[in-house]
């Protein structure tokens, strides 16, 4: 078996977790919180939820939710800023993909300094980073366990990815309560985000047996437990399935990398501001059509997890039941179909192409893809 790492961070999985945020600081020495979310989240009430359980350990804080959806470059130099003016010890992030990003981007600043343009690709943090915990509140991006941050070049208007074992959090907290004031096409979004992280994981020529395990088993809570999440807030037996099947996702993507999906999403999300598990949601199945000659075992495998009956059909019918399955879970809960219905036009498709072409989830992608591949399936889907 060939040599391999596997990173996850210390994790708190459960109903009511959220409440151990100031618990899980106080043990890793901090004293002053900046906290980073967004103004959703804020909204919903779980910052103010967060923070009494910081006041209540007797941790200084504050509160900081300038981070937009795909959060920008700009927001990143203001959160370390804020940070550095008024002497924070640690940060945590609670959020979704964003607001947790945006926390991991400015805790690089914090102490590494620069630019966050210059941590952009593999392992280029050299200083460690100050304590991080982070909470999720969405079942999906799962960057509360991952070793990724997704920052916008607002310049550019490309998102850049930095990848460094630095960022997995010190203590992520999975709370499936939080859960429950989503409404339901970001409930959609994110399920389907965590079903590629799965399946992009499951097929990536880096997956391990370790990574496998969990893909396999977060592709197989998904295909029961998504569509009933979407259909009711208060289904909070499904918002816990979805809660660990994201948790499961983001440890195997983590770990394995991914693929042409994310590599193709990134700057289109970047270009257009648009939701990254909405993207995903339509490219995913026209990906999974590419890569299918170059892993057809794999999807057959992953056809069986998400509850297909394969017993008897030839290897390629078992692979090409899971795209069918794919997409009927997205009809299903109501994602988006054509990249046209999300403002993609045929002009910005050759930049498009050339920008997923150099992003790094390419490389752990099954097949190989030039910038024409690449191009013929933005086409495809549009």
């Amino acid at each position: 078996m060939e040599i391999f790492k596997f990173m996850v961070p210390e994790i708190i999985f459960g109903r009511g977790t959220l409440k151990l945020v100031g618990e899980s600081a106080k043990r890793l020495g901090a004293t002053r919180i900046f906290l980073v979310s967004d103004e959703g989240v804020l909204s919903a009430g779980w910052v103010d939820e967060a923070v009494k359980h910081l006041k209540d350990i007797g941790l200084e804080y504050q509160v900081w939710t300038e981070p937009t959806e795909n959060p920008k470059d700009f927001e990143i130099d203001h959160g370390k800023e804020l940070y550095l003016e008024t002497g924070y010890d640690a940060v945590v992030g609670l959020g979704g993909g964003s607001a947790i990003d945006a926390a991991k981007a400015v805790a690089i600043l914090a102490t590494n300094g620069g630019k966050i343009h210059d941590y952009v690709g593999v392992d280029k943090i050299e200083k460690p980073l100050p304590p991080l915990i982070c909470v999720a509140t969405t079942a999906g991006a799962a960057a509360e366990v991952t070793q990724f941050a997704i920052i916008v070049d607002s310049h550019r208007k490309v998102k850049m990815t930095i990848g460094s074992k630095s960022l997995v959090p010190d203590i992520a907290i999975v709370d499936p309560i939080l859960l429950s004031t989503k409404d339901a096409r970001l409930t959609a979004n994110t399920g389907i985000d965590a079903l590629t992280h799965a399946i992009e994981a499951y097929v990536s020529v880096a997956a391990t047996p370790v990574t496998d395990v969990n893909a396999l088993k977060a592709i197989g809570i998904i295909s029961t437990a998504l569509r009933a999440s979407v259909a009711s807030r208060t289904n909070i037996k499904a918002k816990t399935e979805m809660a660990m099947a994201s948790l499961l996702a983001g440890v195997a993507m983590s770990n394995a990398i991914l693929g042409a999906v994310h590599a193709m999403a990134h700057p289109l999300g970047g270009l257009l501001n648009l939701p990254h598990g909405e993207v995903n949601s339509i490219l995913l199945p026209h990906v999974m059509r590419y890569n299918l000659i170059a892993c057809m075992d794999r999807y057959a495998d992953i056809a069986r997890a998400l509850g297909e009956k394969i017993d008897g059909m030839s290897t390629r019918e078992a692979a090409e039941r899971a795209v069918q399955a794919v997409e009927q879970l997205c009809q299903d809960i109501g994602a988006k179909r054509r990249l046209s219905e999300i403002g993609l036009q045929e002009e910005y498709i050759p930049e498009l192409s050339k920008a997923a072409a150099e992003d790094v989830c390419l490389i752990t992608n099954p097949r190989d893809a030039s910038v024409d591949d690449i191009a013929a399936i933005y086409r495809a889907a549009l």
